[in-house]
């Protein structure tokens, strides 16, 4: 069960941040893997059980990341992580392009939400086209969205503007790629033990876009 996240989980992150390279990284293992990477696994799972709960019949399951980089996309980086993610999502191959519910915690900031890790330009196409055919349900969704303040629509932005068949549904109609994002610095809430079920309970409030993008994603299989 997730207890809560520590300042030498804090501490971690920063350091890997500084001093990203093997022979730190061997000096702090057993730090990351007690004071990160174990709770961030307890998180997962007990934010999975969550939401599973909210949807029993849906295919998802559970993927905490590794902290080492891919060798092939160093990019003048180092080997290793600042940061740790975990997302809850199918197990098809090409699950990029099916909604995915997310968290993500990095030494100045923490987020989560639900949207797509890399939506291709056909399915960003049939989002758009689907939604100008049937504006009322999106807009439906979005007005909750907008009451509720907490989840921001975030996401890489097309350079030429699309026309939305309205104006509250022209902010999805610029995003290559879209995502529902709560993202604010560290506070206090890492360190609480509550910190699953409020994530449970906010992450419920997405279940109904969750089906939104899920139609659409089934439509192209």
């Amino acid at each position: 069960m997730f207890q809560g996240y520590t300042q030498q989980t804090v501490d971690f992150m920063w350091g890997i941040r500084f001093n990203n390279e093997r022979s730190w990284f061997m000096e702090h293992k057993e730090e990351y893997q007690k004071e990160l990477l174990e709770p961030t696994k307890a998180l997962a799972n007990e934010v999975y059980d969550g939401l599973m709960e909210k949807l029993p019949h849906e295919p998802l399951m559970v993927k905490v990341s590794r902290i080492y980089r891919d060798a092939r996309r160093l990019h003048g980086r180092g080997p290793y992580k600042d940061h740790l993610w975990f997302c809850i999502r199918t197990g098809d191959e090409d699950w990029t392009g099916k909604p995915t519910f997310y968290f993500e915690i990095a030494p100045d900031y923490y987020s989560y939400g639900l949207g797509f890790w890399a939506a291709s330009p056909a399915t960003m196409e049939r989002f758009r086209r689907y939604t100008a055919e049937h504006p009322e349900e999106l807009e439906e969704l979005t007005r909750k969205l907008q009451k509720d303040g907490r989840f921001a629509i975030a996401g890489p932005r097309y350079a030429r503007e699309k026309k939305a068949p309205s104006d509250l549904l022209q902010p999805w109609f610029q995003m290559k790629s879209v995502t529902l994002q709560f993202e604010k610095p560290l506070d206090e809430r890492i360190f609480r033990p509550e910190l699953a079920q409020e994530i449970v309970a906010e992450l419920g409030e997405l279940v109904p876009f969750y089906r939104y993008f899920a139609k659409l994603a089934a439509m192209a299989d």
